[in-house]
């Protein structure tokens, strides 16, 4: 009895030092967890009847759960640089008072990290425009970033365990803590070449993930890389979700428009920029705003939007746009909006806009699904973005842009396709077009009914609006280039997103997971951003390997192999061509 003990309650402990360590448990957690596997064994030689070790076991087990319980990780604050007690800089002068930031490990690069842009959008400031934030006084220390804009979050061993199976990288002990969540989160962050500079290119860069979760400080679209090549990189918190997104005709009549809010909140950054970056040695004549999926999103719709005519001159657009007729995702009609708003009205029992402004964030923030979308209010979109380019309206004057190879690797983990199902799956997604799809992508065998469905997913939903704002741009005479990343690794490969760390510059030095030609196709990719934010060509000059895409037909392969290949799915988009109305 008493091996079968030791062995059941080592294994038992071994789990639940496992999600100790997953759930991000604060170290006292360790402490009473180590202090009471230690306990187990002096009790268990006292107590000699088989009752008693039961009663023993499971009392353990109720212990450990009071621990992990009693150890949950708290909120903390992010720090801008990974670095324990980083050095601080100068005081920089901005609009609204002074304020410092801190180094990197090395110096080469000054971060400011939390850096007010407008009022927290609270009380009766939630669902209108974002305001001017007021004057600070004494020096503002901006040396850890901002809690991430109100959403719902996962626990953190769920989190963690995405680390391991969505991104097969975890690295264990190395926090204690879960980053914060608030509605007051419009703050923005720089990261720029340490010491004086003048005239530099700016980056702004918007981050994604589906216009209802997110965060600027993750690692893969950190800017510490392209600031050591000579860029200024800043990058924002906006509202996201129902505080985002929630479209009221209540809301209307008091701001003249409604359901864009997270736009505007990036407008009010990019006006910030231009007022304040000239402090930080760039240049406000020389801004390009860049975005990932729903924040690729969002800067196809700046780019059309005449709030934003004026603060931006060049655009890099990755894994969405909303430019083709009838856009996949992160878009709905003004209508639609509407409609979505009464009924949460509805459904929270609110008569009026203050009833609903009174409600607490944690109540609502779970409107996810219904509440993520931009919309054409009449004020920051006049109308859909592809009327408005194909009627020559764009704020851009170059474009870079592109999709992966991939890009439906996240979204149909848990809904692959085989032979039996493939025919039904094409039918469900591409509706009337679907016996044209089967006839063009047939499948005869489950894998290739599996990779047919992978491949044609990804494009109805990500690259076939790239086609579309790419023939859009080329019509206007406008210089355009467009990649195809098709990289593979350890890691996400070129599922959607996996271009980040790539173009970044934020593969982890040493990784396992990546290898020589990673790093550089990294580097090569990086200097493509670069050279696009200061000329709006992404060729290094002489060069002219990436070639503008004039007809829509070619496009530049960043993968093992660099350079310009025949666009591979224009069988695909000639069919969504004659179903969509193009």
């Amino acid at each position: 009895m008493k091996t079968g003990l030791w062995i059941l309650h080592g294994i038992t402990a071994l789990i639940f030092g496992a999600v100790l360590e997953l759930n991000h448990s604060r170290w006292i957690g360790w402490i009473l967890f180590v202090a009471a596997v230690v306990l187990f064994p002096l009790l268990a030689g006292k107590w000699k009847t088989a009752g008693k070790h039961a009663l023993l076991y499971f009392g353990s087990i109720l212990l450990y759960v009071l621990i992990i319980l009693f150890a949950w990780p708290r909120p903390e604050a992010v720090p801008a640089v990974a670095v324990k007690n980083p050095n601080v800089t100068g005081t920089v002068a901005v609009e609204h008072g002074m304020l410092t930031g801190v180094f990197n490990r090395d110096h080469s690069v000054e971060v400011y990290a939390g850096i007010p842009y407008a009022k927290a959008p609270v009380g009766e400031l939630r669902w209108k425009k974002p305001q001017e934030e007021d004057d600070w006084d004494g020096i503002l220390a901006c040396d850890h970033f901002a809690p991430m804009s109100m959403q719902t979050t996962s626990l953190p061993i769920v989190d963690s365990l995405t680390q391991i199976i969505g991104y097969h990288d975890y690295h264990p002990f190395t926090s204690h803590s879960v980053a914060p969540v608030s509605e007051d989160s419009l703050y923005l962050n720089i990261w720029k070449p340490a010491g004086e500079q003048r005239n530099l290119p700016v980056i702004v860069y918007i981050h994604g993930g589906s216009l209802k979760t997110g965060q600027p400080w993750f690692q893969d679209y950190n800017g510490e890389s392209l600031a050591k090549k000579g860029a200024i990189v800043v990058n924002m918190g906006y509202r996201l979700g129902v505080f985002g997104f929630l479209a009221e005709d209540e809301f209307l009549k008091e701001e003249g428009t409604t359901g864009n809010y997270g736009l505007l909140d990036q407008i009010k950054a990019l006006q910030w920029v231009q007022k304040n970056i000239t402090a930080f040695g760039g240049d406000p004549g020389n801004v390009t705003i860049s975005g990932e999926s729903a924040g690729s999103v969002c800067v196809d719709a700046l780019c059309v939007s005449p709030l934003a005519e004026g603060l931006f001159g060049k655009a890099i657009l990755e894994s969405s746009t909303v430019s083709s007729v009838k856009p996949p995702h992160s878009y709905r009609l003004f209508d639609e909006a509407l409609f979505s708003g009464k009924d949460l009205m509805a459904r929270y029992g609110c008569a009026s806009a203050s009833e609903l402004r009174n409600l607490p964030a944690e109540k609502i923030v779970g409107e996810l699904d219904s509440q993520h979308h931009i919309t054409i209010d009449g004020y920051v979109l006049p109308d859909t973005p592809h009327n408005l380019r194909a009627g020559g309206v764009h704020n851009e004057s170059a474009i870079l842009h592109g999709f992966n190879k991939e890009e439906s690797g996240p979204f149909i983990l848990f809904d692959q396709a085989d032979l039996k199902d493939y025919e039904s799956k094409v039918r469900a997604v591409f509706g009337e077009a679907a016996d044209d799809v089967l006839k063009a992508y047939p499948a005869s065998t489950d894998a290739e009914a599996k990779a047919q469905w992978a491949l044609i997913y990804g494009a109805k939903y990500f690259n076939y609006s790239h086609y579309c704002l790419n023939r859009l741009a080329v019509g206007q005479n406008e210089p355009v280039y467009e990649y195809f990343f098709t990289k593979n690794n350890g890691r996400l490969s070129s599922w959607h997103s996996g271009e980040l760390p790539y173009a970044y510059g934020n593969l982890p030095a040493g990784s396992s997971l990546f290898q020589k030609s990673d790093y550089d196709l990294s580097e090569y990719m990086q200097n493509c951003w670069i050279n696009f934010a200061v000329s709006g060509d992404p060729n290094a000059p002489g060069s002219s390997e990436f070639a503008q895409n004039t007809d829509s037909t070619k496009l530049m392969e960043l993968g093992d192999h660099i350079g310009m290949i025949d666009e591979p799915f224009l069988k695909l988009y000639e069919i969504l061509d004659r179903y969509e109305g193009e």
